[in-house]
């Protein structure tokens, strides 16, 4: 499915499927998907903050959701990283819950798409967190340069 439509959308091949969107993620093409430990989540996010507007989407079985504007601070309490701050991003994640980072960069309906996707336990999306693009569609340079250099600083560590 990936060969024959390999900028589709990957949860609709994981359904198609049967399997988890983490299954899907493993079989893109070499160096189109790199993974940290969950265990990173604090740090990723931290970074995240200093990226300026992205976008925000939270994609399951029944809808996709999307928000722009820049990631908040957070901080761990009562079971949750908390976050919060002057963003119409704002809630609470169960960060123990995640359990992978992949850093997917792949064509999405023939354009380049470079999101930080943080994945659960049982191999599904909690969130993604998209590179911003321009008024004409490219992607911004800047957070492309920092989504890089997230990704070689962090993916590997397993």
């Amino acid at each position: 499915m990936l060969a024959a439509k390999p900028d589709g959308v990957l949860e609709a091949i994981a359904a198609d499927l049967d399997v988890s969107l983490q299954n899907v993620l493993d079989c893109l093409p070499p160096g189109a998907a790199l993974r940290a430990d969950g265990g990173a989540f604090e740090d990723v996010w931290s970074d995240l903050t200093t990226w300026g507007d992205i976008t925000f989407v939270v994609h399951t079985r029944d809808g996709v959701f999307e928000c722009k504007g820049g990631i908040p601070p957070g901080t761990f309490g009562r079971g949750y990283f908390n976050i919060h701050g002057d963003s119409p991003i704002g809630g609470h994640i169960r960060a123990e819950n995640c359990r992978w980072i992949y850093f997917v960069d792949r064509p999405f309906f023939g354009k380049r798409s470079c999101s930080v996707q943080f994945i659960n336990k049982t191999g599904e999306a909690m969130f993604k967190v998209f590179v911003g693009r321009n008024e004409d569609r490219s992607l911004k340079a800047d957070q492309v340069a920092r989504f890089e250099a997230l990704r070689d600083r962090t993916a590997g560590i397993i």
